[in-house]
């Protein structure tokens, strides 16, 4: 059960303006409940009113033991979506703080990052930087595309982004590979989506084992990063996973900017064997407009918003607002998943 806040006022902070359709539907839904305020704070200024808040959404903003030290009033950080990885989890736990995501599944987070997996990759496939070009030039008939049929496309963790991007991607006609830390909790039944009772896997065409992803990416037309970040995954896309794949593969992040190696990426952008990239996530964000990787014309970037669609933002806003309700009322959270 959540502690019962009484008839006080149940603070909500956003960090940072970034992502503002999260905090502008989260308020929206709330507009009706006067004992639940939501305030956005600039992230540099955090630090200073962090301990008048009892629920903080932390965005892009890392939460060291420091920063934690300072949330005296905190109940639960969390985050609008599923990325934790900037939270001290440790040092959260010893503060009495519990640390939430939400999960993708139910939200339509999954299904959003899966379409823009798709846009992505036939992007790539149709040479759509080359094509605008063209426009520019009066040219028709040009650029020579390909077509995703017959490809073989790789997906690097088999979540709930995988298996909604292998759901949409078999209409396709493409072969589908899958890797995943872990299979045996899998069940054969493809009509059952809840991941906590057990997923299918009969989308895909060959399940993987982590260890063995370089062997596999030699295989693919497509890699797709649908990783989770963590000591284990950073930098995992680096010059010995990008030398196994084929020469002029195509490569697609809608995780986070640090499963790949910036140095091995452009490297192999720059001689070839990669023949094509495209990112919602960077290695560092914003985004630098003037980062050299945007001279090749095989580069798509988006300023991360595979997730950022009004179904999925309005539910996940859903679930923040409701986190605030039940806290206010002493009830038992819903809806999202506890890691500590």
């Amino acid at each position: 059960m959540a502690e019962n806040a009484g008839n006080h006022i149940i603070r909500v902070l956003f960090c940072g303006h970034d992502f503002p359709a999260s905090h502008n539907y989260t308020r929206e839904y709330l507009q009706e409940y006067p004992f639940v305020q939501v305030d956005v704070v600039p992230l540099e200024d955090v630090p200073d009113v962090l301990e008048n808040y009892h629920i903080c959404v932390v965005k892009n903003l890392k939460f060291d033991s420091a920063l934690i030290s300072r949330a005296k009033q905190m109940k639960l950080l969390m985050q609008f979506g599923v990325g934790i990885e900037g939270i001290d989890i440790d040092a959260a736990t010893k503060s009495g703080i519990r640390v939430a995501r939400i999960p993708s599944g139910a939200t339509g987070n999954a299904a959003s990052c899966a379409e823009m997996a798709i846009f992505f990759t036939l992007g790539l496939l149709r040479k759509q930087n080359e094509m605008q070009i063209a426009v520019k030039q009066r040219k028709l008939g040009e650029p020579t595309g390909q077509t995703l049929f017959g490809k073989t496309v790789f997906i690097l963790g088999y979540g709930n982004i995988g298996i909604e991007l292998a759901k949409r991607l078999r209409p396709f006609g493409v072969k589908i590979i899958g890797t995943k830390r872990s299979w045996t909790s899998y069940v054969k039944n493809s009509h059952h989506l809840d991941v906590q009772n057990g997923v299918p896997d009969d989308f895909i065409d060959e399940k993987v084992n982590h260890e063995d992803i370089h062997k596999f990416a030699s295989k693919a037309d497509i890699v797709v990063c649908c990783l989770c970040l963590n000591s284990e995954t950073v930098g995992i896309i680096n010059r010995p996973f990008l030398s196994s794949m084929r020469k002029g593969a195509l490569l697609v992040n809608i995780s986070r900017g640090g499963i790949l190696d910036y140095e091995s990426v452009y490297h192999y952008l720059e001689s070839g064997q990669l023949g094509g990239l495209a990112i919602d996530v960077a290695w560092t964000e914003p985004f630098n407009p003037d980062d050299p990787i945007l001279k090749f014309k095989n580069v798509l970037i988006t300023p991360h918003v595979a997730g950022v669609t009004e179904g999925s933002y309005g539910s996940m806003a859903k679930i923040v607002g409701d986190v605030a309700i039940q806290m206010h009322e002493g009830t038992t959270f819903t809806g999202i998943e506890f890691v500590n």
